[in-house]
């Protein structure tokens, strides 16, 4: 073999690692990343100017400076040390088990989220913005608890496949009419999104007071599942975690193969880049935006049987929570990619479940956690802002 042979094929790998990094570096990929850091550095000054400590040390500042810079620390270390604790495992506990519910409640609070991001993650990428993930899982959750309550004709495990076929065709039927009015009339699905989010809404408040109310109960919410119907639980019954996690997990399989692998996808994604290009290539649009808009409302309504089969147990009027919008922030945070929208699931999943362990333990507001999540939006939506902050060179668009 010739020198020169020899230098190519060294210098080829280390020429493929340059370009790597310097993609990595120089490109979108680090952005999601840097957003999130970012999001926690604003969080925490937030806590600790919040903080009692810091505030009364900030009085004689100038005399002792070192007690505010330590109450700082304390505050800002302590606040994030708790929500580690509540959300991936508390080191205080007094035995794993108890320390690793934290873990399984991060994991619970999850998976709704992901499913609906893995919903609107679909749509986004087709060139759809769904803003109904809150409205499909409500209806989702509506019809899976009309089969486990009303129609308790099958035995076992078939009454459990049914009533969560019920919220996936229910969310399905839900979006796919957005879809449906779109290819027709040309509506915008953004304004009708939301306006189907205050129809879902309202009909669920309407029949929680009627029809669907708890004979006894004095609150608006339905009778309690029957066991049946209800998604298994994965680690026994002081754990919250239950089968849902798994099927989020087999949904972020399908989602992936389905706009990577299969044609239906490649539609998708082809109407998502161009609709008139996607016409002219034989793209069926109106059929297509149908379908996009059903299968994003399926999963969102997916998600909705997780929470009334698997964490809620009953149908309350805050079933949907606010998973419908953190869903929004998670598909942006993901940048709709299956993968990307499980781990900014799990990260929104570990928000919400030490949330509370912050302000149990350190008197933070949980206020700060909700601001930590619209900072993320923030900075998904203003890239440049990013690069600024953490002094990156400019992207390959910005360049040119």
């Amino acid at each position: 073999m010739s020198d020169k042979m020899k230098t190519q094929k060294t210098e080829a790998p280390v020429g493929r690692f340059s370009g790597l990094a310097r993609e990595l570096f120089t490109g979108n990929a680090l952005i999601p990343v840097l957003a999130v850091l970012a999001s926690f550095l604003v969080g925490g000054i937030l806590i600790a100017l919040s903080n009692e400590n810091v505030q009364a040390t900030a009085g004689y500042f100038f005399a002792r400076p070192g007690d505010m810079l330590s109450a700082i620390w304390q505050s800002v270390f302590g606040a994030y040390d708790a929500l580690f604790r509540g959300s991936i495992y508390n080191y205080h506990a007094d035995n794993f088990g108890d320390g690793i519910l934290s873990l399984t409640q991060t994991l619970a609070y999850s998976t709704p989220i992901t499913i609906a991001g893995l919903g609107l993650a679909v749509a986004f990428r087709s060139g759809l913005f769904n803003i109904g993930g809150t409205g499909q899982i409500i209806v989702g959750a509506v019809g899976s608890t009309i089969i486990a309550l009303y129609v308790p004709i099958w035995p076992g495990p078939l009454h459990f496949l049914v009533a969560v076929l019920a919220g996936i065709l229910g969310g399905a039927l839900f979006g796919g009419f957005v879809g449906f009015l779109k290819a027709t009339t040309g509506a915008n699905e953004v304004i009708v999104t939301i306006m189907f989010n205050y129809i879902a809404v309202y009909l669920l408040h309407y029949s929680l007071t009627s029809w669907l109310k708890a004979p006894l109960a004095s609150n608006p919410q339905s009778s309690p599942i029957p066991q049946d119907a209800l998604y298994p639980s994965l680690a026994g019954p002081d754990y919250p975690l239950h089968l849902g996690f798994i099927v989020m997990l087999l949904a972020v399989a399908a989602v992936w193969w389905l706009m990577n692998r299969s044609s239906v996808g490649f539609h998708f994604r082809a109407l998502g880049h161009n609709p008139s290009a996607s016409k002219v290539a034989g793209v069926n649009i109106g059929r297509t935006y149908f379908l996009v808009m059903a299968v994003s409302g399926a999963l969102a309504g997916l998600a909705g049987t997780s929470q009334i089969l698997g964490t809620e147990k009953y149908l309350g009027t805050g079933v949907a929570a606010t998973y419908g919008f953190d869903a929004i922030t998670v598909a942006l945070l993901g940048r709709s990619n299956p993968v990307g929208v499980l781990a900014a699931g799990i990260l929104f999943g570990g928000l919400r479940a030490g949330a509370v362990t912050m302000q149990a333990n350190q008197n933070v507001p949980i206020d700060i956690v909700y601001v930590v999540q619209s900072m993320i939006v923030l900075f998904i939506a203003a890239p440049p802002l990013v690069r600024s902050i953490f002094f990156m060179p400019k992207s390959k668009e910005a360049r040119a």
